[in-house]
């Protein structure tokens, strides 16, 4: 989950750090489970046919209406939903598979450096508002009218566990129009090595990704971005123990944005526990 959550982090930053782009940038993100995590769906299903099972889901169903638990959840929007997402998915008995779990793409709107980030489909949806003048990324709950401040989503801290080796390849692909170049980052972490696939483009003059080679996801070491890699990543890929995740730009439209996107609502009141994981 971390992994998916420096990936939605790092199309927020591609926005930020644009030089003059406006407009609207569509991703895709495809996700192939491995073999043991098709095992532990197949196991989840069992157990939520099993009537006992049922029936606790019954009784947490209806202690979320609880004034008391209603009123703690209302306090933090992010676990609010993610329970509700978990209940919804588990009604019926029907195990939910990695199309539920995980998103299905993003839709980032960019205007004089502002971002805000849309992720679709998933346990995660979300809305993530980075306010470039401010240094501040706000999650938006539009369903109950709040929102919070990311902690540690624009940390700097460096950590001595994190090593990373990049390799450019004489690989290319045309990607949406755009020429690109084959990147491949390994990654090591607590002695784990994890490949990421780049394909970025020099084609697109106005948009600036240098600045994310500083930043860090979480304030945990993980860079959004690595020295080495040159353009703009129009295709990620990551293999991990639990799946194999593809992300793809579907699209880029350049217009004009209205500047009230950018903004937090009024009458949104501001929650806590908006802090990414570590």
């Amino acid at each position: 989950m971390k992994k998916l959550l420096c990936f939605s982090l790092l199309l927020v930053s591609i926005g930020a750090s644009s030089q003059t782009f406006e407009g609207i940038l569509r991703w895709s993100m495809k996700t192939e489970m491995s073999p043991a995590m098709k095992t532990q769906l197949d196991q989840g299903m069992q157990m939520l046919k099993d009537p006992a099972m049922q029936e606790k889901m019954k009784e947490m169903m209806a202690k979320m209406k609880d004034p008391q638990t209603k009123a703690m959840m209302d306090a933090n929007p992010q676990i609010k939903a993610q329970m509700e997402n978990a209940l919804k998915m588990m009604q019926g008995g029907a195990a939910p598979d990695m199309s539920s779990l995980v998103p299905t793409g993003f839709t980032v709107k960019v205007k004089e450096g502002n971002t805000l980030a849309t992720m679709e489909g998933g346990a995660m949806q979300m809305e993530i508002l980075f306010l470039k003048e401010q240094d501040k990324t706000v999650r938006l709950d539009r369903k109950n009218k709040t929102f919070s401040v990311l902690t540690g989503a624009n940390s700097s801290r460096q950590t001595n566990a994190l090593s990373v080796s990049v390799t450019k390849t004489k690989e290319t692909a045309k990607i949406l129009g755009y020429t690109c170049t084959k990147y491949i980052a390994a990654v090591t972490e607590n002695e784990e090595t994890v490949n990421q696939v780049y394909w970025t483009t020099t084609e697109i003059k106005d948009l600036d990704v240098k600045s994310l080679t500083k930043q860090r996801m979480m304030g945990g070491g993980q860079s959004l971005f690595y020295d080495g890699i040159e353009g703009v990543p129009l295709k990620i890929e990551m293999s991990v123990q639990e799946a194999k995740i593809v992300m793809e730009i579907a699209d880029i439209k350049r217009e004009k944005l209205n500047t009230v996107d950018f903004t937090v609502p009024v009458d949104f009141k501001e929650t806590q526990g908006g802090s990414f994981p570590k």
